[in-house]
């Protein structure tokens, strides 16, 4: 059944009806599993490898990677089980704001089966190290095992590492300024024959990206309204907080500040729920500052900037060069408070809030020009995420 309910995961048309599926057979597949790891390794392993895909797809893959270590430990290293069992690590870890451990794991994969020919799983892995390493500030090397990934997908027919390899292709364009290039990859990856549909919907979050940092808002606009239904029809947990964070975004250069506050609001409980920490101490803290300062609350911005400095230095080091420093932010901050451009005649210079309504899309485009990774955190201790969700909320309260 969980196998079944898998193979359908990996379509769009059958991943809504898969994924319910899935729920309902929540506590039995929870116990099988369970009794599958004391008393029959493979099939603990056939059935983890399988429910990865609705770990995925609800956002709960980073709250099973001590299960899936436990999977791990009972297969044989370097069969396919096994390798296919380490990259759900790989992405636990990852979605956790591990990418040290992402790293390792993905690496495991690449040494285990790199000297057996291509490989759906060997294609898999490097997908998987591409994200890790573009989310490190690695660029070149992360670009370079997305184009490894891609040439190995296209080679062996397998449209989800295809689309994965692709997505990682337009994030290291978009990183290196190239918005054309990022949404032309974006629309190529939407055109793959039996991708996946929630990687499908990961991809349009770059393209999103891509075509906020061009100030083509309209386009903007419609692609995420579109992914938003998506990710609601489907549930996907995954990506439905940072569409909604993108969202507000546009919201906050549209003068939709009440608007901009509940999207960030419903990303960030989404979030929070699932555990993706990296959700909520990265890009939900940076977006709740970007708010902040679109309506002058310089003080609240700079408080929300400083819990995500904190959470950010915890890293390990060969991370640190791919986060957003306060120095980063205060940079941004002082820009916005920069004196507008003269209005013209008639024309107050504000938005219809009475803030400069241009101010998110100046530091998107900054964010750009200086060519940084997206802030990385790791786990949070429960006292700091407390802290931490309790700056964000009185910002958004008070919307």
């Amino acid at each position: 059944m969980a196998e079944e309910a898998a193979a359908g995961l990996q379509t769009r048309t059958g991943e809504a009806a898969a994924a319910r599926r899935l729920d309902a057979e929540d506590p039995t597949t929870r116990q099988v599993l369970a009794w599958a790891i004391a008393q029959d390794g493979a099939l603990a392993v056939r059935l983890a490898v399988a429910l990865g895909w609705w770990w995925w797809l609800r956002d709960r893959l980073a709250g099973q990677y001590p299960l899936l270590r436990e999977v791990a430990g009972r297969a044989e290293p370097g069969t396919d089980g096994w390798c296919a069992t380490q990259c759900w690590l790989g992405w636990a870890a990852f979605l956790a704001g591990d990418r040290a451990g992402a790293l390792d794991h993905f690496t495991a994969v690449v040494d285990a089966a790199g000297d057996r020919g291509p490989s759906w799983v060997l294609a898999d892995a490097l997908a998987g190290r591409s994200s890790t390493l573009l989310n490190m500030g690695r660029l070149a090397e992360g670009a370079e095992d997305g184009r490894r990934s891609l040439a190995m997908a296209r080679e062996l027919g397998y449209p989800a590492a295809e689309g994965a390899a692709l997505r990682m292709l337009a994030i290291a364009a978009f990183y290196t300024g190239d918005n054309d290039g990022a949404v032309q990859l974006i629309r190529q990856m939407q055109l793959i024959t039996g991708m996946p549909g929630s990687i499908a919907r990961r991809g349009i979050t770059v393209m999103i990206c891509a075509l906020i940092d061009a100030g083509n808002l309209a386009a903007a606009e419609r692609v995420g309204a579109a992914a938003l239904v998506r990710c609601w029809d489907t549930g996907d947990m995954l990506n439905l907080p940072f569409v909604l964070m993108l969202m507000a975004d546009l919201d906050v250069q549209a003068g939709r500040i009440q608007d901009a506050a509940a999207h960030l609001r419903d990303g960030l409980q989404i979030a929070l729920r699932a555990g993706d920490l990296w959700q909520v101490t990265g890009n939900g803290l940076w977006y709740c500052g970007l708010l902040c300062t679109a309506t002058r609350r310089y003080a609240e911005a700079a408080t929300v900037w400083a819990a995500q400095d904190v959470h950010a230095r915890a890293r390990a080091a060969e991370e640190r060069a791919a986060a957003m420093s306060l120095d980063t932010a205060a940079e941004y901050a002082l820009m916005l408070t920069a004196p507008p451009p003269p209005a013209a005649a008639g024309d107050s210079g504000l938005g219809g809030s009475g803030y400069w309504s241009v101010s998110s899309a100046m530091v998107m485009r900054a964010f750009a020009r200086s060519r940084r990774a997206l802030p990385v955190t790791t786990s949070a201790s429960g006292s700091a995420m407390r802290v931490i969700w309790g700056t964000a909320v009185s910002v958004l309260v008070t919307r």
